[in-house]
C-alpha cells in the first residue's frame, strides 16, 4: 500500500513530457507548416482550439498527478482510500487524451467526460481526506 502515489508521479512526469513535446508540434503548425496561415486563422475554434485545450489540460492534469502522488506517498498512513484517489487521478488523464482522440480520430467525447469527472472527484476526495486528518 505504501507505493500508491508512485505511479501518479511517474506517469504524471511522462505525460507532461509527451504534452510538452506536443507543444512543439503546435509551434511547428503555427510558425513553420506549409499551411500555417490557415492554422493561425482558426486560432479560437475547431481543431486548433481543441489541440491547444488538450495541450494545456494534458500538462495541468499531469502536474496534478505529480502533486497528488507526492501527497499520497507522504501522507499514506494518515489518509484513507489512497488507492481509489490514486486510480481516479490517473483516470483523469483520459480527459486530455480524449480531446486528442476527438481531434485526430473523431472519437466521441466520453473519454473527456470520464477523465474530467475522475480527476475532479479525486481532487475533492483528497481535500476531504486532508480535512479529516487529526
Amino acid at each position: 500500500m505504501k507505493n500508491f502515489g508512485k505511479y501518479n508521479i511517474a506517469i504524471g512526469f511522462l505525460t507532461m513530457g509527451v504534452f510538452m513535446l506536443y507543444g512543439f508540434l503546435l509551434i511547428y503548425l503555427r510558425d513553420f507548416a506549409p499551411n500555417k496561415e490557415a492554422w493561425v486563422d482558426s486560432y479560437s475554434f475547431g481543431k486548433h482550439f481543441e489541440s491547444r485545450l488538450a495541450h494545456v489540460h494534458g500538462n495541468l492534469f499531469a502536474f496534478l498527478n505529480i502533486v497528488i502522488g507526492y501527497l499520497l506517498l507522504h501522507f499514506n498512513e494518515k489518509l484513507s482510500n489512497v488507492k481509489v484517489i490514486s486510480c481516479l487521478a490517473l483516470l483523469g488523464l483520459l480527459m486530455p487524451v480524449g480531446i486528442l482522440a476527438e481531434v485526430y480520430l473523431s472519437a466521441p467525447p466520453i473519454f473527456v467526460l470520464i477523465g474530467a469527472i475522475s480527476l475532479t472527484v479525486s481532487v475533492i476526495w483528497l481535500g476531504f481526506s486532508f480535512l479529516k486528518i487529526k
